[in-house]
């Protein structure tokens, strides 16, 4: 099976209506190229599959703990099935092109009423770009309106060929400064400037959003200078999350912003 047919995905939300024009359904991607330090959506970082257990709500049983044969449990040594309150569950999942489409497309009818369609999100779904586009292309043919939700750190080549197949782009624009963009996500944002200036020449419809981090992308220059990158297209300034942090015991992992806020809280005192 080549990648054109196969992904991995952690989530399919319904009725959304905050990625992209009328009520939708998410596809959210698994693995990203970036490490923002405020990421809402730890699970989607990992390529690979994890497991996902509700701490706070464990009896500390063991159960878990028992071996079993199951083939799903065996990369994590602790069976998914076997906790009586089912707090532990998988994060991600296999998916093939043909079951994707035929999942999303029982909806078409619906979406296409309201105004809406499929958008496509993560993670990174263009690190799945050659199954990204095979979905693209059948959804164009279908006539159901698509809309992809990505950061735009990607080769031009691989930025261009997906957002040519898609209706609508959500295009997020975190910090200007390469420096910056590189302490806190991970990665010098070259090619996401680049992708954004090809974006807003290409009559592809589209918008830019920017989420406002405490102390580290809500900074008047940081806006200042996103706003000339955006230019005259429509641009999303939006909220911190402040539940961001809480899936992050469920997969055993830290919440990076909570050190960085108190350290930015320190160097303001």
């Amino acid at each position: 099976m080549t990648d054109n047919d196969n992904a991995v995905i952690f989530d399919i939300k319904e009725f959304a209506v905050h990625d992209g024009p009328g009520v939708r359904t998410t596809v959210f991607f698994k693995g990203c190229p970036l490490r923002c330090v405020w990421c809402h959506n730890p699970e989607g970082l990992s390529p690979e599959k994890q497991l996902m257990t509700k701490t706070s709500r464990c009896r500390q049983c063991g159960r878990c703990r028992t071996e079993c044969t199951h083939e799903a449990c065996q990369p994590f040594g602790r069976c998914v099935y076997a906790c009586p309150d089912a707090l532990i569950s998988v994060c991600g999942r296999d998916i093939t092109a043909d079951a994707l489409y035929s999942r999303l497309m029982r909806d078409a009818d619906f979406l296409r009423t309201g105004g809406g369609g499929i958008t496509f999100s993560g993670g990174e779904p263009l690190m799945q770009h050659a199954f990204l586009r095979t979905m693209l292309k059948r959804f164009r043919e279908s006539g159901v309106h698509t809309a992809v939700e990505t950061s735009g750190f990607a080769s031009a080549e691989i930025f261009r060929a997906v957002v040519s197949l898609t209706d609508y782009v959500i295009m997020d624009l975190k910090l200007a400064d390469p420096a910056l963009h590189k302490k806190y996500t991970g990665a010098d944002n070259t090619c996401i400037l680049a992708n954004a200036a090809w974006l807003k020449s290409s009559g592809i419809r589209h918008e830019f959003r920017t989420p406002l981090i405490p102390g580290i992308t809500d900074t008047e220059e940081n806006i200042r200078a996103l706003r000339a990158v955006s230019g005259g297209s429509p641009h999303e300034f939006l909220p911190y999350n402040t539940l961001a942090g809480a899936k992050y015991p469920m997969l055993a992992m830290e919440y990076p912003y909570d050190v960085i806020a108190s350290q930015l809280q320190t160097e303001k005192e």
